[in-house]
């Protein structure tokens, strides 16, 4: 039986990664971390809502602890910045918006939990919603990311688990156009990286998003999503 562990945060990187594969998988696992972040609530309930719309199997993590560690702006009292979105593709700027949110080691954690996971309970496959553009300023969101955690699992993990990103050579536009394409329920993701019952519209996530989904054309999605 094919099986796979998917990294569920309720984003638009994580559900689009998992819409584009989930017909190759006969048994899906979802995990929801909670590091401290401020949108945890928002990520948890958006997780929910994704992974009983698919029916599959979901668990939140714990890592509460990572907070206390952290001096990101996404899990302590330093706040979130806000970005123009016509800084989005200087990369100077959005690389000091990066260095802000950046919580330490993260991704990394995630994937070797949900090894453990895949390991202890026979899953073949970890998905991670490791994108192009987000790769530009965020080191674990790239190719060598993907082939460095593959290298360490041939050490670490005693049966075949590969990592996979389906989306780690698309664009936010390309990843919600395939979302489109795929039926993705949009109204249930949440990408922003503070709490609140719609998106900031403020922050580097949100703003991308947003801007993928004018590139798309769907203002229906952005009037349901963002406070403005």
């Amino acid at each position: 039986m094919s099986s796979a562990v998917i990294l569920l945060s309720g984003g638009l990187d994580s559900v689009v990664s998992f819409a584009l594969v989930k017909n190759n998988y006969e048994k899906i696992l979802a995990l929801t971390f909670n590091y401290g972040q401020k949108s945890f609530d928002c990520e948890a309930l958006a997780s929910k809502n994704i992974a009983n719309f698919y029916n599959i199997e979901h668990k939140i993590i714990d890592l509460y602890w990572l907070k206390d560690i952290s001096n990101s702006s996404l899990n302590s009292n330093e706040t979130v910045p806000d970005i123009k979105i016509s800084d989005l593709d200087n990369i100077e700027i959005a690389q000091k918006t990066a260095d802000k949110v950046w919580v330490p080691n993260r991704n990394a954690l995630f994937v070797n939990i949900a090894a453990s996971f895949a390991e202890a309970l026979g899953y073949e496959t970890i998905i991670i919603g490791a994108n192009k553009e987000e790769g530009q300023t965020f080191k674990d969101n790239t190719n060598e990311f993907i082939s460095a955690v593959n290298n360490l699992f041939n050490y670490s993990v005693n049966k075949e688990i590969r990592l996979a990103a389906p989306l780690i050579d698309m664009t936010k536009d390309e990843i919600v156009k395939a979302g489109i394409e795929n039926n993705v329920p949009f109204k249930y993701i949440y990408s922003c990286y503070v709490k609140g019952t719609k998106h900031c519209g403020k922050c580097e996530s949100c703003l991308r998003l947003k801007r993928a989904l004018e590139q798309n054309n769907r203002y229906d999605i952005i009037n349901t999503l963002f406070d403005r």
